[in-house]
């Protein structure tokens, strides 16, 4: 039990930090209602990031087949998409950065994010490993980690200015190498 739970938290840090780091990002553009912003954050990438193994040991491995050809360019794309415009924004004075604050943002981001948890679940079904108590614990720290990346975004935001600004963008398109590096080449 004692394995499972630390292996199950050391899988979770590692999923947690695409969600941190578009967490960082979104905290930087916020000029108020910082902390319902960061709770419903954490709901989102949370929940998914709990969800995603959930459906990925159901569905086991038929599902790649289907995600293989094209469903990692779609999450390249929108993390190229959505960091190119930061760092653009920066530079031609619009400071909105990436938008936290609506639903539909919030679920693109999320199920983008959660995309290697889902992988996991499916890795889980593989090795024949139950996955309800690991994925109660990536989501409580997907949770956690959002929690705390929109607070230390819009912290450092105050600090750094628009050059945030220009780092979440810069996350936000390595993290859409990450992607395309690890599943799409």
């Amino acid at each position: 039990m004692t394995d499972l739970l630390l292996s199950s938290l050391v899988i979770a840090v590692g999923l947690a930090m695409d969600s941190f780091s578009v967490s960082l990002a979104g905290g930087a553009a916020l000029k108020d209602n910082i902390v319902k912003t960061a709770v419903t954050a954490g709901i989102f990438f949370g929940f998914f990031q709990f969800a995603m193994p959930l459906l990925g040991w159901g569905i086991g491995v038929p599902i790649t087949q289907v995600i293989d050809p094209f469903g990692y360019w779609i999450v390249v794309g929108l993390f190229f998409f959505i960091g190119g415009k930061m760092i653009w924004d920066s530079f031609s004075g619009d400071e909105e950065g990436i938008s936290l604050i609506g639903w539909k943002v919030l679920l693109l981001l999320a199920v983008a994010t959660s995309i290697d948890a889902l992988a996991v679940g499916i890795s889980f079904a593989l090795i024949g490993e139950a996955v309800l108590l690991p994925a109660v614990i990536i989501g409580v720290v997907a949770f956690l980690f959002s929690f705390f990346g929109v607070l230390a975004g819009h912290k450092l935001s105050s600090i750094l200015g628009n050059k945030m600004q220009i780092l979440g963008g810069v996350i936000l398109v390595l993290i859409g190498i990450k992607f395309l590096i690890e599943y799409c080449l």
